[in-house]
């Protein structure tokens, strides 16, 4: 295994810039620009001279043995002044020194991964942590780092493992004294078959965590002049879309993304629907079409009956004069009216935190629930067979484990670790 080196913080210049070595060599590295090593998880100032025997920089200097690391091996930290040329000089001597690297995106959490020291749940949760805009985003990204998940799904397969064995017992010793009633251990074993089914169920009912970081597409759509322009506007707080009276003003999507109270909004104004022989505009009303199918929440303009039924049906320009509201619209909004985008606002904000996890569930990310999804198809069979059932709990572990990495493939880890920032 090589030593790996990178800078950890955030990007220069700044206060202090720190770097994390990290393997075999990582002791010797370090004793080699400091000429003394402090006492473990002892922080000590240390002069950091090159090859040549050059000062680079006087730092803070921590040494962690392994295994009790953030990766499972020797682990050290230098503490430096955070200015470009100071953390360039530091990195460019580690890199001069014979069998270290640099680190690759997201190799020193992929190492704790690898020695144990983290699981594939808490993995992903430390990569949407490290990328959470949203304090909801935070949370739920917190709680999977810290192994909120992780301990469900390791309950789930003790239950699994234990249920399995009293099925494996029925099977192999059935006519010992000691096994127990066979039908009493079968009712057993169907009653824990049920109890995880529903709590997959619950599980899989939530919305996936990826919600929150993708948000909530909000479309506006209606015919020309309906005032969509005007109200992405309003709602987005900002110039976005061009406000005109002349009809076709709007010819493709037009989007902004907006947060309010935790959660991530994405408008998208639309070309105003109609017939027209203008192969531009034409292809304009096509994209408003494919947009109005994928949205979350609809906002119809137009003063015909919403396409869809979920749709929300506005009583757009409410503040013109002689304008008449329609029957069966849900909300009036005026320019002039500041109040009615924001009761615009509360009832979008309604319809999206239906499509949100539950602040009170756990909620997984779509690639673990899709292994509770096959855990659950593989036990949810009414059979009673012990030869049956001993196999179904043999597949439901196999799929809960790839939650915790136990058959994480090198594609899937590829596709995790290249998410993280190279100090990571």
């Amino acid at each position: 295994m090589t030593t790996i080196f990178a800078l950890s913080s955030g990007a220069a210049p700044a206060g202090i810039g720190v770097i994390r070595v990290s393997g075999p060599q990582a002791f010797a590295a370090v004793a080699a620009l400091a000429s003394r090593l402090p006492e473990p998880r002892t922080a000590r100032i240390r002069g950091l001279r090159d090859g040549a025997g050059a000062l680079l920089d006087r730092a803070l200097v921590l040494i962690f043995p392994g295994p009790a690391t953030a990766t499972g091996e020797d682990l050290a930290e230098l503490h430096c002044h955070g200015g470009r040329a100071v953390i360039a000089a530091v990195l460019r001597a580690l890199g001069e020194m014979p069998g270290l690297r640099p680190a690759l995106p997201g190799e020193f959490t992929r190492r704790a991964l690898g020695n144990g020291r983290i699981d594939l749940a808490e993995a992903g949760g430390l990569a949407d942590l490290l990328s959470a805009d949203t304090e909801r985003q935070r949370v739920a990204a917190l709680a999977a780092a810290e192994g909120i998940v992780s301990q469900r799904v390791r309950g789930w397969l003790d239950r699994l493992a234990m249920l399995a064995a009293l099925t494996e017992a029925q099977l192999d010793f059935a006519d010992e004294d000691d096994v127990g009633d066979d039908g009493q251990a079968i009712a057993a074993v169907l009653a824990g078959k049920t109890a995880l089914a529903d709590e997959w169920r619950d599980i899989l009912a939530n919305p996936p965590v990826e919600r929150l970081r993708d948000g909530v597409r909000v479309v506006l759509a209606g015919p020309p002049n309906s005032g969509k322009s005007t109200l992405v506007n309003l709602l987005s707080q900002r110039d976005l879309a061009i406000v005109s009276s002349i009809a076709g003003t709007t010819r493709d999507r037009v989007e902004a993304t907006v947060t309010r109270d935790g959660l991530v909004y994405v408008l998208t104004d639309t070309a105003g629907l109609t017939e027209s022989n203008d192969p531009i505009e034409r292809i304009g009303v096509t994209r408003a079409g494919e947009a109005m199918a994928g949205a979350d929440v609809l906002l119809w303009l137009g003063d015909t009956r919403p396409p869809r039924d979920d749709a929300l049906w506005l009583h757009a320009r409410a503040d013109v004069v002689g304008r008449r509201r329609i029957e069966g619209t849900d909300v009036a909004v005026a320019q002039s009216d500041p109040a009615s985008i924001e009761t615009l606002w509360r009832q979008i904000a309604l319809r999206a935190e239906r499509l949100m996890p539950r602040g009170d569930a756990l909620a997984f990310r779509e690639s673990e629930r899709a292994a509770c999804r096959e855990a659950l198809f593989a036990i949810d069979d009414p059979a009673d067979d012990p030869l049956l059932v001993a196999e179904q709990f043999r597949v439901a572990i196999r799929a809960l484990g790839t939650i915790l990495g136990i058959d994480a493939t090198e594609a899937m880890l590829d596709t995790l670790f290249g998410r993280f920032c190279i100090g990571k």
